[in-house]
């Protein structure tokens, strides 16, 4: 599972003493990293990364399968957070001390959402019923949106209560930028897809982007002030990913499509019309990643399995042009980008291992790598 990120912007704080508990270095040995992250993961044979998020240029965090660990030093040292049973799905911070986590106690198990006020040291279980949450965006430390396969949820209280938000029948996946806008994905059977839009808070809704597709497997919305991108999956075969990438610089009134990756495996992209361009980051054949949006800039990850390689493209205009950066050796990937230079990409691999880039994607550097 692919979830979205978009940079929150937020002035990142120093990391707190209580954070540091076995520190070592990046370019340590991969033995080591048994002191950062424990001797035994979670559910697997190996540790994996499942998702990153850094509040700033220099202070962030990875977690996986029974870890989470943090830099307040761009990556050159790490800090063990957590070590125990509980597999994090997603990190969700809006600042360096509060924030909330998605973690599985058993690989196919339920989400569980879990709150900390002391940077992640301290972890509280908090109750969510029959919810099944997939993905959360806590806008402050009161509101929040929780997210389901199928519905969307608003929290008023920092995610002790939760109401159910209407949604259009066969949402699968949405996205809310504040109590009032937001986007759904809407699967339609025997067409494709339609985007709606709700400015009332989910009271009303209505079509703001039809896209035929012979192939329906889902998609990402990433929205941030007046830009919405839209990431919609056709067919899958010979672990390639066929997809299709459209753009909007207004609120979703209007749309460019930017990417249109057919494949051999997967057929066609979702649409009848070519993309700007024919080929997502990390091709031929490769899979879209996450979304990350910083600065009004746009970052896309990709990967491709059989061809070992992760990598990023981007738009700075809207998506007006698109270019895809060279990629690196990699096999998946979850990208998180602070600004137009510097980003953080981690290889969610059982490869495992997170970089840094300070060019906008064009070269990385290795600052941890977690197994041998």
């Amino acid at each position: 599972m692919r979830i979205k990120k978009i940079t929150k912007g937020i002035a990142a704080l120093a990391m707190t003493a209580a954070l540091v508990a076995g520190v070592i270095p990046a370019e340590a040995a991969p033995g080591s990293a048994n002191e950062l992250l424990g001797n035994k993961p979670a559910g697997s044979d190996y540790f994996q990364i499942s998702d990153i998020q850094f509040l700033g240029g220099t202070t962030g965090r990875a977690a996986g399968n029974g870890f989470m660990i943090g830099t307040s030093n761009s990556g050159n040292d790490w800090q063990s957070i957590y070590i125990g049973t509980w597999q994090f799905t997603q990190l969700d911070f809006i600042n360096n001390t509060t924030g909330w986590m998605l973690a599985k106690s058993a690989v196919n198990g339920p989400n569980a959402l879990l709150y900390t006020k002391d940077g992640g040291t301290t972890l509280t279980k908090m109750k969510t019923g029959s919810m099944n949450l997939e993905r959360i965006s806590f806008k402050n430390k009161n509101v929040g949106f929780g997210y389901s396969r199928a519905f969307t949820y608003k929290t008023a209280d920092g995610g002790h209560h939760w109401t159910k938000i209407k949604t259009p029948a066969n949402t699968r996946y949405a996205d809310f930028t504040n109590e009032q806008n937001g986007y759904a994905l809407v699967v339609v059977p025997g067409f494709g897809y339609k985007i709606h839009k709700t400015t009332d808070g989910g009271k009303k809704w209505r079509s703001i982007l039809s896209v035929p597709s012979k192939g329906i497997s889902g998609g990402e919305i990433a929205a941030d002030r007046n830009q919405v991108w839209i990431r919609l999956n056709g067919g899958t075969g010979m672990s390639q990913q066929s997809y299709a990438l459209y753009s909007s610089k207004n609120n979703g009134e209007s749309w460019t499509k930017v990417i249109s990756q057919n494949t051999a495996g997967g057929g066609e992209a979702p649409g009848n019309s070519a993309g700007m361009v024919l080929e997502g980051p990390a091709s031929p054949g490769g899979h879209p990643g996450n979304l990350s949006i910083a600065q009004g800039i746009v970052y896309l990850g990709g990967f491709s399995p059989a061809g070992e390689k992760i990598g990023v493209g981007r738009s700075d205009n809207g998506g007006q042009t698109w270019t895809n950066m060279p990629p690196i050796t990699g096999f998946e990937n979850d990208i998180d980008f602070i600004d137009g230079k510097i980003g953080w990409m981690a290889d969610t691999s059982s490869e495992g291992a997170i970089y840094l880039t300070k060019d906008g994607g064009k070269t990385w550097t290795q600052k941890l790598k977690i197994n041998k």
